[in-house]
Formats: structure tokens, C-alpha cells, sequence
């Protein structure tokens, strides 16, 4: 009867560190994968909306296209997981002075406060007017406005 005790003692801690160490471990093991899982949607939503920006700026820059004024509605999710992301985007000029500007755009799933960005290279005549782009919005659209003098504005929504 002493070996059945002494099992008992051995295993009952035993048991219970597997109780309590698998849930937290298999816990960990998916907060990990649904994280990166929720970062590659959004990285695919940005860098969607990079092209959609780049695009539109390539096709009003042409020397044939006149002034005037483009909108584009990007094929892009409204939710990732059921739940709605915003974006903004900030234009820089290029280190050493460059004769481009790059538009670091970045995106942010606000409930799991989840983030990635993506920059895309536009020219020294293009202008950013700070906006926010809201996945779920009927604004979710990138508009494009041609001057003139050749300037190109660029912003989120109408």
C-alpha cells in the first residue's frame, strides 16, 4: 500500500502542472498565430491601398492628362475578423534630397490595436493632405486631384 501513496504523491502534482501549463502554453501558441494571421490582412490591405495611391498619382502625372480631379474605391475588406481598421498616411521627401517623395502610409486594427505600414514612392509634385482612411466607411475611397501648375493632391475619402 506504500508504493500506491507514494504514486499518488508523485503524480498528483504532476497532473496538475499539466492542467494548468497546457491551456496557457496552447493559449500563448494561438495569441501568437492569430496576431501574426491578423498582421499578414492587414499588410495585404496596405499594400493594396499603396498601389491604389501609386496608381492614381502615375495616372494623373502623365503630360496628356488635363487638371481635373480621380477617385478610386480600393477592393479592400471592410473588417478583418470583424473588425474595422483605419489608416493615415504621411508624405516625406526622400533623405539626400531626391526628386521623390515617399508616402508612408500605415494602417491600425484599432480592437487589438494590431499595425502595419507600407511606403510607396511618388514625385516631387505630389502633395498629401492629411486625411483618415475607415475600412468600414462609405468614404473608404482614395481621391486625387490634378492642378494645372502640374501638383498632384492626394488624400483618403471624397
Amino acid at each position: 500500500m506504500a508504493h500506491v501513496a507514494i504514486e499518488y504523491m508523485i503524480m498528483i502534482p504532476v497532473l496538475i502542472a499539466q492542467i494548468i501549463l497546457f491551456p496557457l502554453a496552447a493559449n500563448a501558441f494561438m495569441n501568437t498565430w492569430v496576431n501574426a494571421r491578423r498582421t499578414g490582412e492587414l499588410q495585404n490591405s496596405a499594400i493594396v491601398l499603396g498601389s491604389v495611391v501609386q496608381q492614381l498619382y502615375l495616372s494623373l502625372n502623365r503630360a496628356v492628362t488635363p487638371s481635373g480631379s480621380a477617385a478610386y474605391v480600393p477592393n479592400l475588406p471592410p473588417f478583418i475578423e470583424n473588425q474595422f481598421y483605419t489608416g493615415n498616411a504621411v508624405l516625406q521627401t526622400m533623405a539626400g534630397g531626391g526628386p521623390s517623395k515617399v508616402l508612408k502610409i500605415t494602417l491600425l486594427l484599432n480592437a487589438v490595436n494590431v499595425s502595419t505600414s507600407t511606403s510607396v514612392v511618388l514625385g516631387n509634385n505630389a502633395v498629401w493632405y492629411n486625411s483618415t482612411f475607415t475600412s468600414n466607411s462609405n468614404n473608404a475611397i482614395v481621391s486625387a486631384e490634378k492642378f494645372p501648375n502640374g501638383t498632384i493632391s492626394l488624400w483618403f475619402g471624397e
